[in-house]
């Protein structure tokens, strides 16, 4: 429990023993679940958090409320992991009313049988607690459809769900000024691309909708309470959601034999060549693919290579490719590689892919049959440059 303002607390828990976000993304630095209290003649709460925390989230609401009652609870988002406590919320205090928007009201009847008291919102719609008073606005697709945001009009602090969120437990502090940041800009970039990568058109809707807005405090659901860094914070979430790379690549291959590794190795030669130091080169046996997403959203350029196999694209290979047209990836420069023995079918697969509405084929693809030659190290180093040059006029 956190005071935050004069009307609004910090409640929200960390799991430190999720080992995956939706059973999927790696959480090497833990998740926190956030939920705020705002307080006036009546209280409201926004959002609750999983249900395996609901004692201690309990005891954090109790901190703050003593014996006052839970008036309203906000619910911005209907996600488990958020609303998992609602049940529980309501049998501590029953008469608690539930305030969302249709969509929300809908899901909540669907995943908790939970009926009225209710108080549907619409876009600008105002509820006031006696001091403050909150405004919504709603969000959808942002990333489930019933998403929308609260903003106390008065500290100008707005609830975002998890817009503006990213992983990682919150390690003694909750404000951005009191925590080490560093690796909480790159779980963002993981966090966004992993999990909201495919809404970015919906997210720009949102970023309009909150243009001109001078805010004070922006309270995500994962992740710090942002103060002081939240113009950095937006303009995260415009990059990403407009699909900017800034100059730089990828490099994601996939070997059985060590062949196309070789062809990986003088594609990446002639990256440093042409003058690219800020990339990364990831085996995809090896790298957990949030990783590989995270960085096909950071960088312009992607080099993409693997062999066929059972006369079609490298499995790992290809789930990568799917998980990216899958969440829209756009405004790539793309190069390709790969290699077979008797039946080549990987150059062509990544070829479609990089030549797919949105995406620019670099260079000359390499295709490889059989051993690693002289000629094909430097069609490959050839490879690396070209993009590298292609990176050198975007830049």
């Amino acid at each position: 429990m956190k005071q935050l303002s004069d009307n609004i607390w910090y409640v929200g828990v960390n799991d430190r023993d999720k080992e995956r976000f939706e059973c999927l993304w790696p959480l090497p630095y833990g998740v926190s679940y956030n939920s705020y209290l705002v307080t006036g003649d009546r209280t409201a709460l926004i959002d609750t958090v999983d249900s395996r925390f609901f004692p201690q989230f309990l005891a954090e609401v109790r901190a703050v409320l003593g014996n006052r009652p839970v008036d309203y609870l906000v619910i911005n988002h209907m996600e488990p992991d958020h609303s998992g406590s609602i049940a529980l919320v309501r049998s501590v205090w029953p008469d608690v009313c539930l305030v969302g928007n249709k969509k929300t009201l809908a899901m909540v009847q669907g995943y908790y049988g939970q009926a009225a008291p209710v108080l549907e919102v619409g876009e600008g719609s105002t509820l006031e607690l006696g001091g403050p008073a909150l405004q919504f606005t709603l969000t959808p697709m942002v990333h489930w459809p019933e998403t929308m945001m609260t903003l106390e009009t008065g500290s100008m602090t707005l609830f975002s769900g998890d817009a503006f969120g990213c992983f990682g437990s919150l390690d003694g502090g909750v404000l951005d000024t009191e925590l080490p940041l560093q690796h909480y800009w790159t779980e963002m970039v993981r966090y966004y691309s992993n999990i909201v990568g495919k809404y970015g058109q919906q997210v720009q809707m949102a970023l309009r909708k909150l243009g001109g807005t001078q805010l004070g405090m922006v309270c995500s659901t994962h992740g710090p309470v942002w103060t002081e860094h939240i113009a950095q914070v937006v303009d995260v979430y415009n990059r990403l959601s407009l699909y900017e790379g800034r100059p730089g690549a990828t490099l994601v291959f996939g070997s059985m034999y060590g062949n196309t590794a070789l062809m990986a190795e003088s594609v990446a030669e002639g990256l440093v060549q042409g003058g690219v130091k800020d990339f990364t080169m990831h085996k995809l046996s090896r790298t957990d693919l949030s990783y590989l997403i995270a960085d096909a959203f950071t960088y312009k350029g992607l080099l993409l290579g693997a062999p066929t196999y059972n006369n079609g694209l490298y499995p790992l290979m290809q789930e990568y490719v799917n998980e990216l047209q899958g969440r829209l990836l756009k405004n790539r420069l793309v190069g390709c590689f790969g290699s077979f023995t008797w039946a080549g079918q990987a150059v062509r697969r990544l070829q479609e892919f990089a030549t797919q509405p949105g995406m620019e084929l670099v260079g000359q693809p390499v295709e490889m049959k059989q051993g690693f030659t002289a000629e094909t190290a430097a069609q490959c180093r050839q490879l690396g440059l070209d993009m590298a040059h292609r990176l050198t006029e975007e830049a």
